[in-house]
């Protein structure tokens, strides 16, 4: 499943917060529908009911991702975490790590628990000096992907907490571990075409999709013009790449 999104990249992830906005993101062209909660924080997690709603309505018509909430990188919380969001039916169980801590035991654990069973994405946090070295972790974890993003939704978006150079650095990281990788944070339209060209999977958005602000319902209009944006960035890479 995972493989499949590497086709035609970057996927374009949509996070909504219950089955309404999952249709409105499907209709609109999205290729990955996120679950969370964005009232709840960065990683905010949906109830289980939500996001078996949400499963069951999209109904296998695309991949379904969910977050299991800001949680600490205390092994047995995120383990039972973890397990209580798979027997939902998703397709991607999302971990965040957060600064602070050091995650490493936690990530063992972790892939040694689920890592067989459901494919794990970590996602680490932009602003806050995110150690890429665990890159390597969850690779030998047993990991699916991972993600950058950003926890502090108010502080600016993901290209402002990094540099071209330290995302770049990032995807290849993840490349280079075979990890699907994804970008996201705050991102708007306009960071599409350079966030394109570095080759991530996946892009993610949320606050781009919503009428005002990121806690504010999503809208058609909104996802069908991020849809376009990822299109013509799209393009643009298979032009350079066929003159070059």
């Amino acid at each position: 499943m995972i493989d499949g999104l590497r086709r035609g990249k970057p996927a374009f992830l949509a996070s909504v917060t219950n089955a309404s906005e999952a249709e409105i993101a499907l209709a609109g062209g999205a290729d990955i529908i996120d679950c969370k909660d964005p009232a709840s924080g960065a990683l905010g997690a949906l109830s289980a009911e939500i996001v078996r709603g949400i499963v069951a309505h999209i109904a296998g018509r695309l991949p379904v991702s969910a977050t299991v909430g800001d949680l600490p990188p205390d092994a047995e919380v995120l383990i039972e975490a973890v397990g209580s969001m798979a027997k939902t039916g998703v397709d991607i169980v999302k971990v965040g790590f957060f600064g602070g801590d050091n995650p490493r035991a936690a990530i063992a654990a972790l892939g040694h628990a689920h890592a067989q069973s459901t494919p794990l994405v970590a996602v680490l946090m932009a602003d806050q000096a995110p150690d890429f070295a665990i890159v390597h972790d969850l690779a030998a974890a047993g990991f699916a992907g991972v993600m950058l993003d950003t926890a502090d939704k108010s502080a600016g978006r993901l290209t402002t907490a990094l540099a071209p150079a330290r995302l770049t650095e990032f995807v290849r990281l993840a490349q280079d571990n075979d990890l699907f990788v994804g970008l996201a944070g705050s991102l708007k339209e306009g960071d599409i075409s350079v966030l394109a060209g570095l080759e991530p999977d996946m892009l993610g958005f949320r606050g781009a999709l919503c009428s005002s602000g990121r806690v504010s319902a999503i809208e058609a209009d909104r996802v069908r013009a991020v849809r376009q944006s990822i299109d013509a960035a799209k393009r643009a890479k298979a032009r350079e790449t066929t003159a070059a």
